[in-house]
């Protein structure tokens, strides 16, 4: 990562003069814009989307005034939802786990690479059975647990973990449902991620209900949460096909095979700067 690299995201009104206003301005302040996406939803009264990166020189000794410029000079003029990040600036990542280990596992595996764009700096779980693995890489592990009875106390105690300490909470496979009051108080983006059949499949058993259907696609759906339960702004998707000579252990294989990979790159997405939620939906640049 650059230490002189920022990421810029912007929605807003469609209108005319927005990439000119926005390129102006970095071209005064001596930046070099290195990379640059837009959409808009529709050619007359639309609205706006874009991401840009850019190289300026000195950017940490620069970044409040250059944030302060942007504001005044192009975000208030046409009326921006926006937000500019450094490239280099630490992203710390907290995950919710049970006892399923292939979404957790695959996290822990791509920040142990850089993969992730950020830092796993704890995981917390309401079993014990992977602290071990975890802790050997170094990364606090808290086991919490959680009852239907002990609810608000295991949320309280989550809380306590997590506030001050992550800039998104990642639930890779966490079993439990969390209140809308937690996601209230959190106040962080929080990241999901669950089957996904064609056609859904909810309640006890889900692969046995797949395969006694014959599906013919097991997918994976990564969005984040809200307080209405899996209706949150999607990220990512992703499927793979199944035939007749699937198992119920081959469908859980391979629907754990693209929710570890669906949910990483869910992650990294967000961690890079790629999403924007709109009106309960997304751009992912």
């Amino acid at each position: 990562m650059s230490a002189d690299r920022a990421r810029l995201l912007i929605d807003c009104p469609d209108g005319p003069g927005i990439v000119a206003a926005v390129s102006g301005f970095l071209a005064t302040c001596g930046a070099n814009i290195v990379e640059s996406d837009q959409h808009c939803t529709r050619a007359v009264g639309g609205h706006f989307f874009m991401r840009m990166t850019f190289d300026v020189p000195d950017l940490a000794g620069r970044l409040t005034a250059l944030r302060e410029g942007f504001r005044t000079e192009v975000a208030d003029r046409f009326a921006m939802a926006w937000r500019l990040t450094p490239e280099a600036h630490p992203r710390r990542v907290a995950i919710l786990a049970s006892r399923e280990p292939h979404c957790l596992f695959e996290l822990l595996y791509r920040a142990e690479r850089g993969e992730v764009g950020g830092d796993v700096v704890q995981v917390l779980s309401n079993h014990p059975d992977h602290r071990a693995a975890v802790e050997r890489l170094g990364i606090p592990y808290h086991h919490v647990p959680a009852t239907r009875e002990t609810k608000p106390q295991a949320e309280d105690a989550l809380l306590e973990h997590l506030r001050g300490t992550c800039d998104l909470v990642v639930l890779a496979r966490y079993m439990q449902i969390l209140s809308g009051d937690f996601l209230t108080r959190l106040g962080l983006p929080v990241i999901n991620i669950h089957h996904s059949f064609l056609p859904a499949f909810v309640g006890a058993a889900p692969y046995q209900q797949a395969l006694d259907r014959g599906v013919k696609i097991v997918g994976a759906t990564a969005h984040y949460v809200t307080e209405e339960l899996d209706s949150g702004p999607i990220i990512e998707q992703d499927v793979v096909r199944i035939d007749h000579r699937a198992d119920v252990a081959e469908l859980a294989r391979l629907g754990a095979d693209v929710e570890r990979l669906v949910l990483g790159r869910a992650v990294r997405w967000h961690l890079d700067d790629r999403v924007i939620v709109h009106h309960g939906s997304t751009v992912v640049f």
